[in-house]
């Protein structure tokens, strides 16, 4: 099974809301996902992120790959280098 962290948008039409999940690579999008490990709002000026550091590293760690938007995330919150 590979794992991936990514994005669960949520939120309404045109005003996105995002959640940092860790789900499996073949659920859907906004689908069935294994852990909550943080949120990303793009609206607020500046974004606001929110990651639980020791949810991260443990799953990084365990093999999860992050998307090119969630590594970016995790380089500006100084997760990875």
């Amino acid at each position: 099974m590979a794992v991936k962290i990514r994005l669960k948008r949520m939120g309404a039409k045109k005003a996105p809301f995002y959640r940092l999940v860790v789900a499996d690579s073949r659920s859907p999008r906004d689908g069935k996902f294994i852990e909550e490990i943080g949120y990303y709002n793009p609206i607020t000026n500046p974004a606001d992120v929110k990651i639980d550091s020791e949810k991260a590293k443990k799953w990084l760690s365990n093999g999860a790959q992050p998307s090119d938007t969630v590594k970016s995330l995790f380089k500006k919150a100084g997760i990875i280098e």
